[in-house]
């Protein structure tokens, strides 16, 4: 079935009439896989207590941009997925460069692991590293994050055990693996079932795996789906049909 090439809206997402922006359907080919890893975002990373509009709960959810960016992007991902390295890899440098770092987007990092236990693992790491940074020094986290895709190698193997994952972490400065172990040992349980919370309203919105993003404007609700590893002029294109759209379209 075609899908219109029009935002919509979170009720409209939520009634399964979800849109894909700039083009249906999932990119891969359009980048590649081998691209250098970029340099750290000259850009904040902030942390909010608050529900978005859109039905996002912001708690434990690390958030790059300026907090009153107009425009949201809700990024689901898993750190075994090799298509979500890609996007990281090939468009989400122009993605922070052209619309992050201008403050009108801001990115809510939302784990989907949904590739095998290790996907768990590495989301509650990544939970536990954000606990422990984000009052004092969140952009340390963007280091760690970059560090685990930098590392990613064949899925469910054992570069993503929870032991290689804190041998990461300890290489990573200003992050206490020591404090991290102890809070996946401590809290994993309470981070799993929140977890499962997240990857249960991801489904509503119709996301069935990784990289997925919603699009939403924040002052006038309008909203976009876009799926798989898509080139930056698909989100660019995406980013300015979002700004522009009015409510209830």
């Amino acid at each position: 079935m075609d899908l219109p090439d029009s935002p919509t809206t979170r009720r409209a997402l939520l009634g399964g009439l979800g849109t894909v922006l700039a083009g249906a359907g999932v990119v891969y080919g359009a980048s590649r896989l081998d691209a250098e890893p970029s340099p750290p975002p000259d850009v904040p990373f902030h942390r909010s207590t608050a529900t978005s509009d859109f039905g996002i709960d912001l708690r434990g959810h690390p958030i790059m941009g300026v907090s009153d960016a107009s425009l949201d992007v809700y990024y689901w991902s898993d750190y075994q997925c090799p298509f979500c390295r890609r996007f990281e890899r090939n468009t989400l440098p122009e993605l922070i460069e052209n619309h992050v770092e201008t403050g009108s987007v801001r990115i809510v990092f939302i784990e989907y692991p949904y590739l095998g236990e290790a996907s768990t693992t590495a989301a509650v790491l990544d939970r536990c590293v954000w606990r422990q940074v984000r009052e004092e020094t969140p952009a340390r986290y963007w280091a760690w994050h970059s560090a685990v895709f930098d590392a990613q190698e064949r899925g469910n193997s054992e570069w993503a055990s929870r032991a290689n994952l804190l041998d990461i972490t300890r290489r990573v400065d200003g992050i206490d693996a020591a404090a991290v172990d102890a809070c996946a040992t401590e809290r994993g349980s309470a981070i799993e079932a929140s977890i499962r919370e997240d990857v249960q309203q991801a489904s509503q919105y119709g996301i069935r795996g990784s990289p997925a993003f919603v699009l939403y404007n924040r002052e006038t609700n309008a909203a976009g789906k876009m799926v798989g590893a898509q080139p930056y002029d698909r989100f660019d294109e995406a980013i300015s049909k979002v700004k522009g759209a009015v409510g209830d379209v």
